[in-house]
């Protein structure tokens, strides 16, 4: 009996040790045993397939490939110094003098290898110096060759050759929460680079606009973007520009918030072939005011569809009235490219020049009507402007007023001073902004006013005038 008893203890001893041998050795000698439990999936994410080692995020080579085109602004503006009317009254009058320069710093973008870059025209506008540093500290005097207020670009040249340059890629193909990379300065932090996805396309920020026919459709991203960054490129994960960063919504302290802008590289495209090819932007326009298709409009007009974009008035003698098209009209697209926004609109002319023919479908007492328009210009024609030999002696370019400018201002005519540079305008103190009224007492409203008046002009010109604030200032000349 005690020895069956003394046997089966033995049994189960030893069967015991060998399973807590088998364990162990399963353990921490070798492999885990992995055993499945079947389940039920009630969820499936079949829109979100996971990230393998395979396919892990890796931008390595989307910035190795772009950071060397990214370059670093400088620029300097000089001012006089008038003195100090305090220290005045105690010592008596002193010398007039050169104050301090302003210093200020961006990003721009090296877009061929023959020196060309871009960047915004706010981080050079007012300058009267401005030097480019590469990504490998070299240093470049750089010439402004153009600018546009409207886009907020600006086309820089320095004498090199053989720089690395970014390709273009497509803006119009970026996809909501697709990647995108922004690569700049941030306070004066070079060669910095952030990741994010695009947040919208076509955004409209009306509280950046600056000119009345500013160019309002920009990509918004989440990668973060700070002072120093305008003028970067935001690029996709080929490495390809897609667009100018251009503005971030601030935080009180000026950091970053979340929400950065870009320009389309379809917009910047455009405004850089022009100031290359013509030293002025050929800005065509449709002719029309417009708004965007909301739920209330729809309901009030009794639309059935929320689509397109509504026509609220025709210019007279404009490129869209002379085609036959007409107030609450509904623009549904132009050649082809569906349009759901005022921007959408905007960044879709934006692209042509005066005297292309579009084709406008638009959507009237619930019928879809096609027009040919031939686009026109600020002026009201079809022709390419270009700069004379006698606005380039001035030193300045020129862009229109809008009659509610004209308005406000108290004034019948006018041009606004969009840039200045060597020349006549900055020897005696023209600045930008600075609207033009007369020309030796002959009222001028563009620029081929200012030219003929010019070449009737023998000896001095003056110059009459008003500043953004409507105070009147007269300048002369010799030419």
């Amino acid at each position: 009996m005690k020895a069956r008893r003394f046997l089966g203890l033995f049994v189960v001893a030893v069967l015991g040790a060998f399973v807590a041998i088998v364990v162990y050795a399963r353990l921490f000698n070798g492999e885990a045993s992995v055993v499945e439990v079947p389940r039920e999936n009630k969820v499936q994410y079949v829109n979100l397939p996971g990230v393998t080692s395979g396919s892990a995020l890796d931008f390595t080579g989307a910035v190795e490939q772009s950071i060397d085109a990214v370059v670093h602004v400088k620029t300097k503006e000089f001012r006089e110094y008038h003195g100090n009317s305090f220290y005045e009254f105690f010592f008596g009058d002193q010398p007039n003098g050169e104050a301090p320069p302003i210093l200020g710093f961006g990003s721009g973008v090296i877009i061929s290898n023959k020196g060309y870059i871009v960047t915004n025209n706010h981080v050079i506008a007012g300058s009267d110096e401005v030097v480019v540093v590469l990504n490998n500290k070299q240093e470049y005097s750089a010439t402004v060759m153009g600018t546009d207020p409207n886009t907020d670009l600006a086309l820089l040249k320095v004498e090199a050759e053989g720089l690395y340059s970014l390709k273009s890629g497509n803006s119009d193909e970026l996809r909501l929460g697709e990647w995108v990379l922004a690569i700049g300065n941030p306070y004066n932090l070079t060669s910095t680079v952030t990741a994010g996805i695009v947040s919208a396309k076509a955004r409209n920020l009306p509280f950046l606009r600056t000119q009345e026919f500013g160019i309002e459709s920009y990509i918004q991203t989440d990668a973060a973007v700070n002072r120093g960054n305008s003028g970067g490129a935001l690029i996709n994960t080929r490495g390809e520009l897609v667009g100018i960063n251009a503005a971030i919504i601030a935080s009180r302290t000026g950091g970053f918030v979340g929400y950065s802008f870009a320009i389309p590289v379809s917009i910047v495209h455009k405004v850089v072939t022009d100031l290359m090819e013509y030293g002025e932007v050929q800005r065509a326009i449709l002719g029309v005011n417009i708004g965007d298709v909301t739920a209330e409009l729809a309901q009030q007009k009794g639309l059935e569809e929320i689509e397109g974009v509504y026509v609220l008035g025709v210019r007279a003698e404009g490129a869209a009235k002379q085609a036959g098209i007409k107030a609450e009209d509904i623009i549904i697209s132009i050649d082809d490219t569906r349009v759901n926004s005022s921007a959408e609109l905007q960044e879709v002319v934006s692209k042509y020049r005066p005297g292309q023919e579009v084709i406008v479908i638009v959507k009237r007492d619930r019928k879809l009507k096609q027009f040919d328009v031939v686009l026109r210009n600020l002026e009201g024609s079809t022709e390419i402007v270009k700069k004379t030999d006698l606005i380039d002696v001035l030193g300045a370019s020129f862009e229109l007023l809008s009659e509610r400018e004209k308005q406000s201002l108290g004034i019948q005519s006018g041009i606004r001073v969009k840039s200045v540079k060597e020349g006549k305008f900055r020897k005696v103190g023209i600045k930008e902004g600075f609207i033009l009224t007369m020309v030796n007492k002959k009222p001028v409203s563009s620029v081929k006013d200012i030219t003929s008046i010019l070449k009737e002009s023998e000896g001095g010109v003056i110059i009459e005038g008003v500043d953004q604030k409507g105070s009147r200032a007269y300048y002369a000349f010799g030419m």
